[in-house]
């Protein structure tokens, strides 16, 4: 038995290393699908505007391909460049995202969601609006609000075109007088719930609130 076995050994042996190549082969070269959360870029913002839009900051991608390069793709190795170079203000419906993911040739797409992003562009402008103070409560009885100042009168506000033109004013945090008997002087934050524009410099404002007593009636 043993000399049946011992014969030939260097062919049996070839046969089983041959067998391992192949097995690794098909195996290697089997089907695989993989999910990624590939994060979305966008590049070469053209001068002087912005995007006034929601735009996803990842894309669940699928993708099929080789068993053994699929196994090897990093997250770090993928994604995707959204180049907005040359684009008008306007809103621009970008397609065919998965052309623009750097995948390597045999890899390919299944699924992509979303397919395509709608990106809105719009000028950057500026302007000065007034600030509105946020009075509340009343001085204590006998007591009014003789004059209110504030200090800038005005501020700037900056970003997206159609979000700057609808601002007509600036509002201050509530500022709360109730039941005083004198002149109040404080700091106060400004309120700016601005989406796709904000303060410039400036976020809070000083606000001196001059009181005095009523009148004395004859």
């Amino acid at each position: 038995m043993l000399k049946k076995l011992s014969e030939n050994w260097a062919l049996k042996l070839l046969a089983l290393v041959f067998a391992g190549i192949l097995w690794f082969f098909v195996t290697g070269e089997q089907k695989l699908e993989r999910s990624y959360a590939v994060p979305l870029e966008l590049k070469n913002m053209p001068p002087g505007m912005m995007v006034a839009n929601e735009i996803p900051s990842m894309v669940d991608v699928r993708v099929s391909g080789p068993r053994t390069l699929l196994m090897n793709l990093e997250l770090q190795d993928i994604g995707i460049a959204v180049n907005l170079k040359d684009l008008e203000p306007g809103l621009t419906t970008l397609k065919r995202l998965e052309e623009r993911l750097n995948l390597p040739g045999p890899l390919k797409v299944t699924r992509l969601s979303p397919s395509y992003i709608d990106v809105k562009l719009e000028r950057v402008v500026s302007k000065n609006v007034p600030v509105k103070p946020q009075v509340v409560g009343q001085p204590d009885a006998g007591y009014r609000v003789a004059e209110l100042r504030i200090k800038p009168q005005q501020v700037m506000i900056e970003g997206a075109e159609s979000e700057v033109a609808a601002v007509e004013s600036v509002a201050t945090e509530n500022i709360d007088i109730s039941d005083i008997r004198e002149t109040k002087r404080d700091k106060v934050s400004l309120s700016y719930p601005g989406s796709y524009s904000n303060l410039q410099d400036r976020v809070a404002v000083e606000v001196e609130i001059v009181i005095e007593p009523l009148p004395q009636q004859n």
